[in-house]
């Protein structure tokens, strides 16, 4: 899906970036070896059984050594999870229990959360991970690529590109129990006397939602000098998060209307081989055999970081894994769950298409520049607001049982 929205010369030169506007942000997730996640949890507790059965020459080779991580790596927890400390190479136990992610855009896998696994895991996104934590993920700068230029998440997210290059991942609170919203100080503030009415950080995630766009510079979000701009920004930001959080945070899954709702037509085959679609019928062909319908072809054409999301999304799931490593472990067939998470992603992915038009719309009009923000005093953001809040509240444990001291 290519959406292009006309931005004037100077209303994109003067536009402040999302770094400046939400300023702490953790680099991506680096995990090191691609056994660690996977589309489905039974997959990661096999590969773990494969790992600790294995003996010691088999296990470092399994384990895929790097610079930040082998079997003898002594590291602490993940915060919040209850996972061991002692040396993989000495490891009995069962496996962690695996905990569900976003795998790029779009893309709800599962993660083994230990530490003793994961190169760089960002802990200290995993301390600010409850039940009502936002993550803003940038979408990296694809020249001439089309799609969102955000992702939000109620999911820890991976901050993967779909093409590789990664953004930036933005809490939108720095403390746990949504405490300390992760926003340039004075900004809200500025906001609301501007337009005559209560903003807070999910408001301003709502607007980046509806209009930011990713350029060489950043992510730049162009904010509106009107109020009613503002409001109409607001709603279309409303309701993009409510599509792509999916359900999480009380909300309702997202549904098509009555008619339009994808459905299997044909069962999809055991180990479907290869995805196509037929614009004629509004259907998507799985494998030689499963049959999907209706696919709105703005389901089909919808892309993040320039590769399109379904045929990624499919792409992942029939990868057959290099013979005798940890990611050849998979299931022997399709499973169910799959063609759900299938018709839910369509839905997704067509929900949100629909609203492109309005997203055009939005980038006319007036605008406060990064100047009047700088007049202000709101920019630049001071130093302590990119670094993360202490949120050290409880005990973690460190290498071999210790206790964290940070």
């Amino acid at each position: 899906m290519r959406t292009v929205i006309a931005l004037t010369e100077d209303v994109t030169g003067d536009a402040p970036l999302l770094d400046d506007l939400m300023p702490w942000s953790v680099a991506p997730l680096r995990l090191g070896r691609g056994w660690v996640m996977a589309p489905d949890a039974a997959s990661l507790r096999a590969r773990w059984d494969a790992l600790v059965r294995a003996g010691d020459a088999g296990r470092e080779a399994l384990f895929g050594p790097t610079r930040a991580r082998t079997p003898h790596s002594a590291v602490a927890q993940l915060p919040g999870q209850a996972t061991g400390t002692g040396r993989i190479a000495r490891e009995t136990g069962r496996c962690p229990e695996p905990v569900r992610v976003l795998h790029g855009a779009f893309d709800e896998q599962w993660l083994i959360p230990d530490n003793r696994l994961i190169d760089a895991a960002r802990p200290e996104l995993w301390r600010v991970r409850d039940e009502r934590q936002l993550f803003v993920v940038e979408q990296g700068h694809v020249p001439k690529a089309s799609g969102p230029a955000l992702v939000v998440s109620a999911l820890l997210p991976d901050g993967r590109s779909p093409a590789g290059r990664p953004g930036r991942i933005r809490p939108l609170y720095r403390r746990p129990g949504a405490r300390e919203p992760n926003v340039a100080p004075g900004l809200l503030d500025l906001l609301t006397d501007r337009y005559g009415t209560g903003v807070g950080a999910q408001e301003l995630v709502c607007w980046a939602l509806a209009t930011a766009h990713v350029t060489s510079a950043g992510c730049v979000v162009p904010l509106p000098a009107e109020p009613a701009a503002w409001a109409a920004g607001v709603e279309l930001g409303r309701r993009a998060l409510r599509i792509q959080l999916r359900g999480a945070h009380g909300g309702e899954r997202p549904r098509l209307p009555g008619g339009r709702r994808p459905y299997v037509r044909a069962a999809l085959p055991a180990r479907p081989v290869g995805l196509a679609y037929d614009a004629a019928e509004e259907a998507l062909t799985v494998g030689d055999s499963g049959r999907v319908a209706p696919v709105p072809r703005g389901a089909w054409d919808f892309e993040a970081g320039g590769v399109r999301v379904l045929e990624q999304w499919f792409a992942r799931r029939t990868a057959a894994g290099e013979p005798g490593s940890l990611e050849a472990v998979r299931p022997a067939a399709w499973p169910q769950e799959w063609t759900s998470e299938l018709l839910e992603l369509i839905t997704v992915l067509a929900l949100l298409a629909e609203l492109e038009p309005e997203r055009e719309r939005l980038a006319e009009g007036k605008r406060i520049g990064a100047a009047e923000l700088r007049a202000a005093g709101v920019l630049p953001p001071p130093g302590a607001a990119r670094r993360p809040a202490s949120v050290l509240d409880h005990a973690e444990e460190g290498p071999e049982g210790q206790f964290a001291l940070l």
